[in-house]
């Protein structure tokens, strides 16, 4: 049985998921058709994969708290003639359970059995740091 896969990404700058949110509604953060999208130097090698209902998890303050689902990936030329990919993402935002992350540089394969599970629509990561949230959950407690 093969699992989902996805990407996780430190979503760097972003205070919570509301602030990702408005990022991505800047039109700077926008593919040409309006979509919300995250450019990067490297293409993913297993593109076919994550275009099977793949997602990217958001790392926001050292805790994944929400991810995005991968509509498609665009050939992105910013003038210097280097090839980037250009993640274009659903604009929908879905909060997770919280788990802690290192920081990393770039973006990483996360294997669906890996990915924290979505929270019920509505219920966002509480009031609670996100940190706090992630180490009760990590010990059972949420």
């Amino acid at each position: 049985m093969t699992s989902q896969l996805h990407l996780i990404k430190l979503s760097v700058g972003t205070e919570g998921i509301d602030s990702l949110r408005d990022w991505q509604t800047d039109p700077r953060a926008q593919a040409p058709d309006g979509l919300p999208r995250h450019v990067t130097r490297m293409w993913p090698k297993r593109e076919a994969e994550l275009l099977k209902g793949g997602s990217i998890y958001w790392v926001i303050k050292g805790v994944i708290q929400a991810r995005q689902r991968i509509l498609r990936l665009d050939e992105v030329d910013l003038g210097d003639g280097i090839r980037r990919c250009g993640i274009v993402l659903d604009p929908e935002l879905i909060a997770t359970a919280p788990a802690t992350r290192r920081p990393f540089q770039g973006w990483r394969y996360l294997e669906g059995q890996n990915a924290p599970i979505d929270l019920p629509r509505g219920r966002a990561n509480d009031d609670l740091p996100p940190g706090l949230s992630a180490a009760l959950a990590e010990i059972g407690v949420r």
